[in-house]
């Protein structure tokens, strides 16, 4: 008979000690090729982050800076507008009052001078100088022959109704002892008190003795270079004949000459405010001032790096 085998013949499989050893191994080893594949994740991760954060750190200083130098441009060009005058500049048309009142044009002239000056003192009258026609060796003393007998001014073009006038309408009366005498006339302007400055000279015109026939228009549209300010008038007479200085008429010798509220056209303007039209589509969109654009973008840029460093 064949043998059978007991009970106690089966026994439990035993593990094997270095396969054990050997699963944990393999376990460590994924466990920590997998740690270290999300450590590197991870690092690069945070190293992406902070290039992304210094890239946009980059950009908002850029913004900031040009921001800025557009707002430094903006101002440097109304200063400079607002306070750089290159000499003057205006349109004087003359006439005797025979012609302005028969209607005839009479003679236009477009004067240049050199810039105003407004700083230094002034005489009663300055005489034969490097800016009046008359020659360095006129006499600098009014002559007995010739006087004024009146002078008026008629001021207009105010368009900006601020009070300054940038039109000077001026009429007045020169008289003589002789029977006819050619002269001209050198019209001067004293801002603010200040030195006397050439605006206008006539051409010759003849005087009869002590007719009103011969009063002598002159008027002038200042241009430029001239800041809004009280101003004094001055006219000087010369004789055609030799260029001697023979007659002055100011402020000190009629209150028609004396504190004229003055500007030129290029300060005489109507400001018209910005209007703001703000257009809602479907993209966005609208035009606004160049100001109201700085400021939106100072705005957004302020919001920005909130968000960003928060």
């Amino acid at each position: 008979m064949g043998s059978r085998s007991s009970f106690d013949d089966f026994s439990e499989p035993q593990l094997n000690t270095s396969m054990i050893w050997t699963c944990h191994v393999r376990r460590f080893s994924i466990d920590s090729w997998s740690g270290g594949l999300n450590g590197i994740q991870g690092a690069r991760d945070e190293d992406r982050l902070m290039d992304t954060r210094t890239y946009y750190a980059n950009r908002t200083r850029m913004l900031a800076a040009t921001i800025v130098a557009a707002s430094a441009v903006i101002f440097s060009a109304n200063t400079f507008a607002d306070t750089t005058d290159v000499g003057r500049t205006s349109i004087t048309t003359q006439s005797t009052r025979i012609q302005r009142d028969n209607g005839m044009t009479g003679t236009v002239t477009e004067d240049e001078h050199a810039t105003l000056v407004i700083d230094g003192a002034r005489s009663r009258s300055p005489g034969p100088t490097a800016s009046s026609k008359a020659t360095l060796q006129a006499a600098q003393t009014p002559n007995s022959d010739f006087w004024f007998y009146s002078a008026d001014v008629l001021l207009f073009n105010d368009h900006d109704d601020d009070g300054y006038f940038h039109g000077i309408d001026l009429l007045f009366d020169a008289d003589t002892y002789f029977i006819e005498a050619d002269v001209y006339a050198v019209v001067y302007l004293s801002y603010e008190g200040g030195p006397w400055n050439e605006y206008a000279a006539t051409e010759i015109f003849t005087l009869y003795g002590t007719e009103s026939s011969d009063e002598f228009n002159i008027v002038t549209e200042l241009l430029s270079g001239y800041p809004a300010g009280s101003y004094d008038l001055l006219i000087e007479l010369f004789d055609a004949y030799d260029d001697s200085f023979v007659a002055y008429f100011g402020p000190d010798d009629t209150s028609e000459l004396a504190f004229l509220p003055l500007e030129d056209a290029d300060r005489d303007v109507v400001i018209v405010p910005d209007i703001i039209i703000v257009e809602e589509h479907h993209h966005g969109g609208g035009s606004t001032s160049g100001w109201f654009i700085l400021a939106l973008g100072l705005v957004a840029l302020s919001r920005f790096r909130r968000v960003l460093f928060a």
